[in-house]
């Protein structure tokens, strides 16, 4: 059984910054892709970053490149979403999600197996 709990976020203003964390539990994740998605009210669930637990491997959307930084820490079975210069059109419920057996990191979210409940991340203009 694999659970993933997310934490961190919150209301804060443009330009600001928020760190979202997701606490992994289960078998074998340092196998696992993790990723980072989100979702806007009225618009698709739609993929941000992903890493690769083993490697450190990473991939980012390029909406997000060079604001937001994907990490992990394989002692604390975390992995972290840093957030930078928020804009309000990165509002949205973020979600973490894990591919238990990833051929490659995947920005498909029916590619992963297991989800967070989701975090509300809010960024006011």
């Amino acid at each position: 059984q694999v659970q993933l709990v997310e934490s961190g976020g919150g209301l804060v203003q443009a330009g600001g910054s928020l760190r979202l964390s997701c606490a992994v539990s289960g078998r074998a994740f340092s196998m696992y892709v993790m990723g980072w998605f989100r979702q806007a009210p009225g618009k698709e669930r739609e993929f941000v970053a992903a890493i690769r637990f083993g490697t450190g491997l990473t991939s980012y959307a390029d909406s997000v490149k060079g604001r937001f930084t994907i990490s992990r820490d394989n002692a604390k079975n975390t992995v972290y979403l840093s957030m930078n210069n928020l804009k309000p059109e990165d509002t949205a419920v973020y979600y973490c999600a894990a591919d238990q057996t990833p051929l490659r990191i995947s920005t498909t979210a029916s590619r992963y197996d297991y989800w967070g409940q989701g975090t509300q991340v809010t960024v006011s203009s």
